[in-house]
């Protein structure tokens, strides 16, 4: 918190901050300001929702503490960037960039509220660094709702793998280096965001569909088709990384493709060992990149469903009842702060405490818990 303490103009707003993210780290089964007010003593929920909507207090210089906080901490120089959105299902017409849009949470499209996250993943641990709220088409086309829901009435749609883009070059505009981007087919189909990653000199391993036209020496094709071409010996077994049942091993090719732009381009083939489910990545590097080194930032994907999990069920990034675009930047940054000290925390704890050998390593769950027993409630409790 004494990161952040700077970005208050008033010590008001900057106490009820440090409640607010304590009340993230509850145990309250649900969070928003009207429990978390309740949980933290207050009779009304009317100072937590003045501190997400009038306040004055800057939340884009507190997200940008908390990609230094993160980058800090986790810091590993084979780290790779995770790009991803995620949706919040949502009631009502009024909540800024609420529509009815296919989003993965529910598994179909729903009335919901879509965000795209950057997540910086390493050895250490891994943590949201930054966020962009999704408006669609159906938003920026009406100024007026645009302003009812706080949103410049001159908002230009943007698409995902845009937003992606934004938030990519703005960790780079800081200094940070990283070798490797990855994401789903949304990021992955999209020419422009892989473009602008090699003028960057970024490497990237993209998920793209079976359908996507490759160039090859011997001409252009279908990655479906590429696929029967790879010869039986050309297929090794590597995992992906670790998963909640152990590594998670898969069989996988790689074909050199034959791309005018600088740099070495390639195609990933990922085969299920039981089930044949073949999966496809496009790949750039400016140098030559072994087939482990592609694996593993493949594998680097999983990160991102992990982290959004954490911070949804421990940090209440999806339970906010807000309706303002100024609320939700407010909401989300706080609960990237929660999720990275977490994350700190557990990565801090495997460094310098080894887990002895007949026990597991604790996880931001157990450090949640512990938290909440040895810091929180006697502090609560004797407030």
């Amino acid at each position: 918190m004494s990161r952040i303490a700077g970005r208050f103009a008033r010590v008001e707003p900057r106490l009820r901050a440090k409640r607010l993210v304590l009340g993230l780290l509850s145990d309250l089964p649900r969070k928003n300001c009207w429990t978390i007010a309740e949980w933290a003593g207050e009779a009304t929920p009317h100072g937590m929702q003045h501190l997400l909507c009038r306040a004055a207090w800057d939340a884009e210089a507190v997200r940008d503490d908390v990609r230094e906080y993160v980058v800090e901490h986790l810091h590993d120089q084979a780290a790779v960037l995770v790009v991803d959105e995620t949706g919040d299902v949502k009631k009502g017409t009024r909540t800024v960039g609420v529509q009815r849009q296919y989003t993965g949470t529910a598994g179909r499209i729903e009335n919901s509220q879509v965000a795209v996250y950057l997540v910086y993943a390493g050895e250490r641990g891994h943590a949201a660094v930054d966020r962009e709220l999704y408006i669609p088409r159906s938003w920026t086309r009406d100024p007026d709702r645009c302003r009812a829901a706080g949103l410049s009435e001159d908002t230009v749609f943007a698409t995902k793998p845009e937003l992606a883009r934004v938030m990519i070059e703005r960790f780079l505009d800081t200094g940070h280096r990283v070798g490797w981007v990855t994401g789903d087919e949304v990021y992955g189909g999209n020419p422009k965001l892989r473009s602008a990653l090699e003028k960057r000199g970024i490497g990237y391993v993209l998920a793209v569909a079976c359908s996507a036209q490759m160039t090859t020496g011997a001409g252009t094709f279908r990655a479906d088709a590429l696929v029967k071409k790879v010869p039986k010996r050309a297929w090794q077994k590597l995992s992906a990384g670790r998963g909640a049942k152990g590594q998670r091993f898969y069989d996988w090719a790689v074909i050199d493709l034959a791309e005018a732009a600088p740099g070495h381009h390639q195609l990933l083939i990922r085969r299920n060992r039981t089930t044949g489910e073949l999966a496809y990545y496009r790949c750039h590097s400016t140098t030559s990149a072994s087939l482990a080194t592609l694996v593993k930032v493949a594998g680097s994907r999983w990160r991102v469903e992990e982290t959004f999990q954490s911070e949804k069920g421990l940090a209440g990034l999806d339970e906010h009842q807000v309706r303002r675009y100024a609320s939700w930047a407010r909401w989300a940054t706080l609960a990237m702060l929660a999720h990275a000290f977490l994350a700190v925390v557990r990565a801090d704890e495997h460094a310098h405490r080894p887990t002895p050998a007949n026990l597991i390593p604790l996880t931001c769950n157990e450090i949640q818990h512990l938290f909440i027993s040895v810091v929180v409630r006697p502090a609560v409790g004797g407030g």
